[in-house]
């Protein structure tokens, strides 16, 4: 996989760092991806679409999950750029 353009961060609430990163390119979130205790598994999803989400083993499988999904959704917009 091509070298990541997104910078996730985990959050952090009153000093406590939290299961939860959040991608971004530059100053837009792009991707969330967060540990759901229930599965036992991290899910990931962008804000970029209502109905896009998937699932990790662990948070950077679930980071490279998003990523994957992000660049193949953004090869649909080459042609408006070009």
């Amino acid at each position: 996989m091509p070298q990541s353009l997104i910078t996730w961060t985990q959050d952090v609430t009153a000093g406590v760092p939290l299961p939860r990163y959040v991608g971004q390119v530059g100053a837009v979130v792009v991707g969330i991806c967060e540990y759901d205790g229930s599965n036992r598994l991290w899910t990931w999803w962008s804000p970029l679409v209502e109905d896009i989400w998937g699932h990790g083993q662990d948070a950077h499988g679930a980071q490279q999950g998003c990523e994957a999904w992000l660049r193949g959704w953004v090869e649909n917009f080459r042609p408006f750029f070009a």
